[in-house]
């Protein structure tokens, strides 16, 4: 797991004018980013996109939720000899069955398994990504603590709309 110190800056002069400050006060450059517009992107940092996330998530349950309901459709329709659709005979009723069945493993692995991932995001990331798509920039330090007390005292004196520790991981 990474742990982060991520300051939200108004602009690009700032975000650069922080960047150097952390610089000049002796923080590595391969310990710290700048994310926005000419830099890195929220993907190439490795924030999650949450519609990526919420698809995972439903083909993860639609790979075994589609078949099941399938085989359960079919079962529950042997088994109660139902006549639904009287115009498919019996071999027509146990499939229709399972396809129907299938459809509703489709759909719970959809809300679910992916509108968990739209519904709640994927913890910090997407505050940080709605920042980042209003023209933000975001100033990142990594982990090491003896870096962090220096880095925050530093990045305070920007003025930064927000400055919180993030682990990523």
């Amino acid at each position: 797991m990474n742990n982060y110190l991520i300051a939200v800056l108004p602009d690009r002069i700032k975000a650069e004018a922080a960047y150097t400050a952390l610089e000049k006060a002796g923080i590595p450059q391969s310990q710290l980013a700048i994310l926005g517009r000419g830099y890195k992107t929220a993907e190439e940092f490795g924030f999650l996109d949450p519609n990526q996330q919420a698809k995972k998530g439903f083909l993860r349950m639609a790979i075994w939720l589609v078949p099941f309901g399938f085989v359960a459709g079919y079962a529950f329709d042997s088994i109660t000899k139902l006549d639904t659709f009287a115009w498919a005979g019996e071999p027509g009723n146990h499939i229709l069955g399972g396809i129907l069945a299938a459809i509703g493993g489709a759909m719970g692995s959809f809300f679910v398994g992916g509108s968990g991932g739209l519904t709640f995001g994927s913890g910090d990331d997407l505050p940080y990504r709605n920042r980042l798509n209003a023209g933000k920039y975001l100033v990142v330090v990594q982990g090491l603590e003896q870096f962090k007390l220096e880095a925050v005292r530093i990045l305070e004196s920007f003025n930064p709309e927000s400055l919180q520790n993030y682990s990523l991981g």
